[in-house]
């Protein structure tokens, strides 16, 4: 206070009570409650006053019950959305680590949680002595005796309304030749999609010498893999829409609900410089446990190097109707390229072909005007006009020969050329 935005100290009076009311009017009009810390300095023989907050460690702070943030030098109201996610950043923890109140664990299945920890098991080389319950408790799949979000996402035990994903099999953009409509557990999802979408693809195989012919689908299975897996992890929950997975002709388009989250853009993603945020962590920590997630935040990245070794065209990635699409084609990235060489050679080779024709022609034109001048004058004595050998020069003589252009008449000594008639 007493400094204006241009940095000239002005000074200002202050009464008795006036710091203490500017205190209580951050405290009142601030939830959680701030006080903020003052300090009075004189500046240029004029009163200058600080007030200065620490930064708060929950978040948000509201301001006169209302959120705000700053874009710019623009002030913005939050949705709930992003006040709900910016509280559970600050908590260091997600939406699926919350208490399912409509769900208890009566509703997931403890076989599908003895098959989790299984595969845990064979991927660390370890045993887990104790009970299934007991362990999602100790990683906080359970916490205080309910199931959480994530919990009954990972291991419901039949239908699930959240977890809906369609894939079809498209003919065109609106005729649908086969399709399956999924709403179980995030396990069983992932296994599912790709075995739909590997049914679709076609596939060569390449003999290449080894005792087993090789595979080759028209689109990386890694790829998908690894697409089909962030869909699932990363997946808003909360968006009461479904994903959904269309297989056409060239190419297969994956949506999924909710924004790229934490604030990374596209350009973040492609760059890959980005830090990888986690909408829903207890799900991505259950994907890792079970090794089917190498290394959080490389997901995008390893699809695009997966495509480049794999010889297709880039993939797109795109926010779209409050959601996210990635975009897989089959048309090779170097098809394109093959054609423009294959272009390029074609061309080059008739303009060789055309100079090569037109100095023919034009010896042999030559050729004719010489005889014009002498009928008589022998094949060495051409070759010397011509300023050319006479082993090539008889080949010109017999291109004119055989296009009865040029006939000969008695023995090569005495006899004389017959210039025939152009045709």
């Amino acid at each position: 206070m007493g400094v204006n935005d241009g940095g000239e100290v002005k000074g200002l009076q202050i009464g008795k009570e006036t710091i203490q009311n500017w205190i209580n009017e951050v405290k009142t009009k601030t939830a959680p409650q701030i006080i903020p810390d003052v300090e009075v300095l004189t500046i240029e023989n004029k009163t200058v006053v600080t007030l200065s907050a620490m930064e708060y460690p929950i978040k948000p702070v509201s301001k006169s019950g209302r959120y705000y943030k700053r874009i710019a030098n623009a002030n913005h109201v939050m949705s709930i959305e992003e006040i709900a996610n910016e509280h559970l950043k600050t908590i260091n923890t997600s939406w699926d680590f919350y208490p399912d109140p409509n769900h208890s664990l009566k509703d997931i299945s403890l076989e599908k949680v003895a098959r989790f920890i299984k595969n845990i098991e064979q991927r660390s080389q370890s045993n887990i002595e104790m009970s299934g319950l007991d362990f999602l408790e100790k990683i906080e799949i359970i916490r205080n005796d309910q199931l959480t979000f994530g919990g009954y996402l990972l291991f419901v035990n039949d239908y699930c309304l959240i977890s809906d994903v369609q894939v079809g099999r498209f003919k065109s953009e609106i005729t649908i030749i086969d399709s399956i409509s999924l709403n179980s557990d995030l396990f069983t999802e992932t296994d599912e999609i790709i075995d739909f979408i590997k049914k679709h693809l076609m596939v060569e195989y390449i003999i290449s010498g080894e005792p087993q012919r090789t595979e080759r689908f028209d689109y990386p299975l890694d790829a998908i893999r690894e697409i089909v897996i962030n869909m699932i992890v990363h997946r808003d929950y909360r968006d009461s829409s479904g994903s959904i997975i269309k297989i056409f002709d060239d190419r297969i388009e994956f949506f999924n609900p909710g924004n790229l989250y934490g604030g990374i853009t596209i350009e973040d993603l492609l760059s890959g410089y980005y830090t990888s945020k986690s909408r829903n962590k207890l799900v991505a920590k259950a994907f890792k446990e079970t090794g089917l997630i190498e290394r959080y935040g490389s997901g995008i990245m390893r699809v695009r190097k997966i495509c480049k070794d794999y010889d297709i065209k880039e993939p797109v990635f795109k926010e779209v109707s409050h959601g996210f699409l990635v975009i897989l084609y089959k048309e090779s990235i170097n098809a394109t390229r093959k054609i423009e060489i294959l272009e390029t050679d074609l061309k080059s080779d008739l303009k060789t072909d055309l100079k090569t024709d037109l100095k023919i022609n034009s010896l042999e034109e030559q050729i004719i005007a010489i005889i014009e001048a002498d009928n008589k004058i022998s094949i060495p004595k051409i070759a010397q006009e011509l300023g050319k050998g006479i082993t090539g020069t008889k080949k010109y003589i017999a291109n004119l020969k055989a296009d009865n252009r040029l006939k000969r008449i008695g023995p090569d000594k005495g006899g004389h050329w017959e210039i025939l008639p152009h045709q």
